[in-house]
């Protein structure tokens, strides 16, 4: 199917899971540490700009959970989105994404935000297969395979909705 961010994407399935394979974000550093600090209310380690969404890395998993932002903040940060992210005990990383800009606070599971997370966890601990957790309210779980420049993301998903659209 076709995806507006991202072109023409492919989905597979594999075992219990579908996975759809997204172009690598790779974020370059950036200093935003004190902004982005100031919009999540909590201290950033590292920040980075990936092609529409900023990503800041925290100290751990309980601060990702715990993150009261100030969604106004978020919204002038220059970027479609704002990704925070921690090592995790329960998964390999875990993540909030925020999209106020978008008119989205606070979006439940994010697969294009993993373009640009996978990338850099998967060099951080070495590791091309990720599990990540998403922290939101509704919450997910995804596996992610990073392959030189492509993001394999899966996770599990059900059948909703089928039938036949006739336009005329």
């Amino acid at each position: 199917f076709t995806c507006l961010e991202h072109g023409i994407l492919i989905a597979k399935k594999a075992d219990d899971e579908i996975f759809l394979d997204f172009p690598a974000d790779i974020a370059t550093p950036a200093n935003l540490s004190e902004e982005i600090s100031k919009a999540i209310k909590a201290e950033v380690n590292e920040c980075f700009v990936g092609e529409t969404k900023l990503m800041a890395v925290v100290d751990n998993e309980k601060i990702v959970k715990e993150l009261k932002p100030d969604f106004s903040a978020v919204a002038k940060l220059d970027a479609m989105g704002l990704i925070v992210t921690a090592q995790s005990s329960t998964y390999d990383f875990v993540s909030r994404c925020f999209f106020p800009q978008t008119g989205v606070n606070e979006d439940p599971v994010t697969g294009s935000a993993h373009c640009v997370t996978a990338p850099y966890w998967a060099k951080k601990l070495t590791k091309k297969k990720l599990l990540a957790g998403q922290l939101s309210e509704r919450g997910g779980e995804l596996t992610c395979i990073v392959e030189n420049d492509r993001v394999l993301i899966g996770g599990r998903a059900v059948l909703y909705l089928e039938g036949k659209i006739f336009i005329g």
